[in-house]
């Protein structure tokens, strides 16, 4: 298969959140291939350095900083320094996430909180950081990430489906109140994207391949499909979309 280039996204300046592995980085690379100006956060230290080394010479070589995205001051400062260095942010990818399993009977307050605050509260804030600095480029484009998890309610996943839905309601409601800057929002629903983690925590061959029987297209679901739809969002081809949620599943039922 042979994919789009996108000559609008060269020198755009991209903040991705929870770079360092899995979609997130998919997401880096494919975004600097197209020689956007990517600037990424994560806690995962190693990964994301080898990633940096990986793409030193593809492209625009990626920036990483270190940030723990449920300190918001830590998250603004991040976004400031992206701004300091590469320019005011145009697209920002809402992508860092954890889906923790966890039975309905044993969630805390303590986990409730930290969920919501891994999974959707710093989204609020960083596209609310991000608007201002979009402002000053005349626009831009937020790519929130929710997931299936909610739609069709994932057992043992409660908290976590909670965020999820409420990154839709975010994103519509933004959408809305950001349009008269030329800010774009939408939102990326994956379904089952096989990643390490996702191999290494969760999900047994037995699982990978009871997926995709599911699916309507017959393979499976990685982190790049995922990454590709984000790069047409942030381009100037996906100029009138927003305040829509994209589900990336292969049609899994």
């Amino acid at each position: 298969m042979s994919f789009a280039r996108y000559p609008s996204l060269q020198d755009r300046v991209v903040f991705i959140t929870g770079g360092g592995s899995g979609i997130g980085a998919a997401m880096v690379e494919a975004f600097a291939l197209q020689r956007a100006n990517v600037a990424f956060v994560d806690i995962l230290e190693a990964e994301s350095h080898a990633l940096v080394d990986r793409l030193r010479h593809a492209g625009n070589p990626p920036l990483f900083i270190r940030c723990d995205l449920t300190e918001l001051s830590a998250l603004e400062a991040a976004m400031q320094e992206v701004r300091e260095r590469l320019g005011p942010i145009q697209v920002l990818v809402n992508n860092a996430a954890n889906d923790w399993r966890h039975e309905a009977d044993e969630v805390t307050e303590e986990f409730w909180d930290r969920t919501l605050a891994i999974n959707l509260k710093h989204q609020f804030f960083a596209a609310q950081a991000a608007r201002r600095q979009m402002r000053e480029r005349g626009g831009g484009s937020i790519i929130n990430f929710s997931s299936i998890a909610w739609m069709g309610g994932a057992p043992r996943l409660s908290v976590y489906a909670t965020a999820k839905a409420g990154v839709v309601g975010l994103t519509n409601s933004l959408a809305r109140e950001f349009g008269s800057d030329n800010i774009r929002v939408n939102a990326i629903a994956p379904g089952a994207v096989v990643t390490e983690r996702q191999r290494k925590l969760w999900l047994s061959e037995s699982d990978v391949k009871a997926f995709v029987s599911r699916q309507c297209i017959g393979r499976v679901l990685v982190a790049e499909d995922v990454a590709r739809l984000a790069l047409f969002l942030g381009a100037d081809d996906s100029a009138m979309i927003s305040k829509q949620c994209l589900v990336i599943d292969g049609g899994l039922r």
